[in-house]
């Protein structure tokens, strides 16, 4: 196929049939030998899709100007020979020694000032002027050389960008940071009057003067500080756009991602923001072992990646097949939990299941990470899950363009996470994603699918909204937020929402400022509590981190506080509005408050869960464009369970009885 003569980019990823399967794949690490034995293990586990050269610039250039493509050639052709298709890597995750030794200057540099050398990965600012030439020359090179490769089907621009650095403060980055603010605001008035630089004398008389916000005596300006976390999510971004720029010019028919890695510990990129540069959104989860609920994490994060692609398919680019090697203790995945894992993510938008990485590592500081072939080979559990996987994973090709229901959505902001979270608020205990997080897990455990949306987003279709910790918002997102209840959907907004606008500015007239008319309530202070303390609230249920002083201005009071000294202060009210209703939450409950506000939602909004099952089971439904319903069921439990549906399991390829096994995954092709 030429892949030139595709209609548009993403055409040559949609037509990889089913959901995609594989991994990353290292050939550079093995020889000849092995390469070949992975073409037999490859077609043993039904592998159909690649990642390859995300870490070889060294052995690609091994001196500048110099180039050793035949082993990627011989690793593409034979890919092609048995039908892989791949996602070609730019090879510019980790800067080669001879560039770091000609060019030290693009090492990142930290706020304390640390230069970050070379021995790891990631050593380069994407700021440096030499670092981007020197990568979009690599990039080049290797678009010019694979760009009518019939393996070729997507490129893999550079890997986790932000990863282990996702702050720069070297002497170019602050260059590039003083010409970003330039843009942004055009003067340095503006800039001044948008940072309240009138407050500890830190009015500036040009851009020049500008530093990025190091360390410092004491704490910084919040708008400096809110500004560089934008301009670093761009840099990154802008960095990714000039290696797509190569590869636009060079394969305008292959569409291009890099993998993200959205989760509910990512917090420096924008990835709303960098959505539309993406033709089809990736992304990298790996599981805490420590975590109890990890199966719940999970979800948030496919659930999150989903948003971020606007609801339409997307790669789960990397997670593991068992242990991986940097957490404090390393636990292997339980039987089964491989499946269930992967599954999951596809049940929640994935059209590709991928690890890192296909063949585990015999030295390097990854050795120890799980992959698809194991250090002990075919003869392992790992392996013949692998090899269970990939059969499921063909029959579950029906489900593959399919796109999630949901009735919920939960309002997602990158830049209101950062800004709730710079210094110097009225409690260090309010996190953004707690009261976030406490929501979607009651939402899980019900079998209630969750949309993940941008404020700015079309709440359209959405019978339920829930808006947490929204601290920044600008008008046009508020005014949509309020549209929506007037709508007719029922609108929950938390405590520490709508306090300033997006410049960080509060919003004067009382709390909850961009929200006070929509909900009907005057917060006249906040009552943050102390470390270990919680308040009674009216339904006997508690709450802890957070109350506040509410008075009512057009809602009802739903439930009060009950001890001083907010007695008799409500602590979740109810206004009628249009067709729909806002509803206002003072306080972080327990769980079991969570539960009892979550009970009244539902049965407002009228949102059901996916289906009738026993506790334990994770519940999603896709739907195809021909009116296909794939009902996805996973058993977290160790004993059955059962589910109340109809039609034929994909994975078993019977008729569905109506249980899950322990441990099981049953995909339903409904009736």
């Amino acid at each position: 196929m030429n892949l030139q003569e595709t209609s548009s980019p993403a055409s040559v990823w949609n037509n990889i049939e089913g959901i995609a399967y594989g991994g990353d794949y290292n050939p550079e690490q093995w020889p000849v030998s092995v390469r070949l034995e992975d073409l037999e293990l490859m077609k043993e586990a039904g592998v159909s899709f690649l990642s390859v050269g995300i870490f070889s610039w060294a052995l690609l250039e091994p001196a500048e100007g110099t180039y050793d493509f035949g082993w990627l050639d011989e690793v593409m052709d034979n890919l092609a020979g048995i039908g892989v298709k791949v996602a070609l890597a730019t090879a510019t995750a980790a800067p080669p020694a001879w560039l770091v030794r000609k060019h030290p200057e693009i090492l990142p540099v930290t706020a304390d000032g640390t230069v970050l050398g070379p021995g790891s990965r990631r050593h380069y600012s994407p700021s440096s002027a030499v670092y981007r030439r020197y990568a979009t020359g690599i990039t080049r090179v290797l678009a010019e050389r694979y760009k009518d490769h019939p393996a070729l089907a997507l490129w893999h621009v550079d890997n986790e960008l932000g990863c282990h650095v996702s702050e720069f403060y070297g002497e170019e980055d602050a260059a590039a940071f003083r010409a970003w603010l330039e843009r942004r605001y055009g003067s340095i008035d503006a800039l001044n009057a948008s940072w309240g630089t009138a407050f500890w004398s830190q009015n500036y008389g040009s851009f020049e003067e500008i530093l990025p916000p190091a360390v410092a005596p004491s704490t910084l300006n919040p708008g400096q500080q809110l500004d560089f976390q934008r301009f670093n999510s761009w840099s990154l971004m802008d960095y990714y756009r000039e290696l797509v720029a190569v590869l636009r010019e060079v394969t305008p028919g292959v569409p291009c991602t890099t993998n993200l890695m959205a989760s509910s510990a990512t917090k420096s990129m924008d990835y709303f923001d960098w959505a539309k540069d993406l033709d089809v959104i990736a992304n990298d989860h790996y599981l805490v072992a420590a975590d109890p609920e990890r199966q719940i994490e999970l979800a948030f994060s496919a659930d999150l990646t989903r948003g971020i692609a606007g609801g339409d398919p997307w790669i789960l680019m990397e997670h593991s097949t068992s242990a991986v090697n940097w957490q404090p203790r390393n636990q292997p995945k339980m039987p089964g939990e491989m499946l269930r894992n992967s599954l999951a993510h596809v049940a929640r938008g994935a059209d590709a299941v991928m690890f890192f990485q296909w063949r585990q590592s015999f030295a390097g500081s990854e050795k120890f990470h799980s992959a698809m072939v194991p250090h002990g080979g075919r003869d392992t559990r790992v392996w013949r899950e692998v090899v269970d996987l990939g059969s499921a994973l063909k029959r579950l090709a029906p489900v593959r363009g399919s796109r999630v229901e949901s009735r919920v959505a939960i309002v997602f902001d990158y830049e209101a996470w950062w800004a709730s979270e710079i210094d110097s608020k009225p409690s260090i205990d309010v996190k953004y994603l707690d009261l976030l997080r406490a929501f979607h897990r009651s939402l899980f455990l019900r079998g209630v699918s969750v949309d993940m949306v941008h404020p700015s987003a079309s709440l359209e279709g959405y019978d339920l909204v829930l808006v947490c910790t929204l601290y920044s918002v600008t008008d046009d997102a508020a005014a949509n937020i309020a549209a929506a209840a007037s709508a007719g959907a029922t609108v929950l907004v938390s405590y520490f929402s709508g306090i300033t606008d997006e410049k960080d500015h509060v919003r004067l007239g009382g709390y909850p400022g961009a929200f006070q008319e929509l909900l009907g309530v005057r917060v006249e202070e906040f009552h943050p509590l102390l470390a270990g303390t919680q308040l009674k609230l009216s339904d006997a249920t508690v709450s802890s981190i957070w109350s506040e002083h509410v008075h009512l201005a057009g809602a009802e009071a739903v439930q009060t506080f009950t001890e001083y000294p907010l007695e008799g202060v409500p602590s979740l009210t109810r206004r009628a509005v249009g067709s729909g209703a806002a509803w206002y939450l003072a306080s972080f409950p327990d769980r079991d408050g969570i539960e009892s506000v979550v009970d009244r939602l539902l049965e407002e909004s009228g949102v059901a869960p996916v289906a009738v099952a026993d506790p334990g089971v994770e519940l999603t439904r896709r739907r195809s464009d021909d009116g296909r319903a794939f009902l996805f069921a996973i058993n977290h439990s160790r004993s059955s369970g059962s589910v109340q549906a109809s039609g034929v399991d994909l994975v078993s390829g019977e008729r569905f009885d109506g249980t899950v096994p322990a441990g099981g995954v049953v995909v339903v092709s409904e009736d």
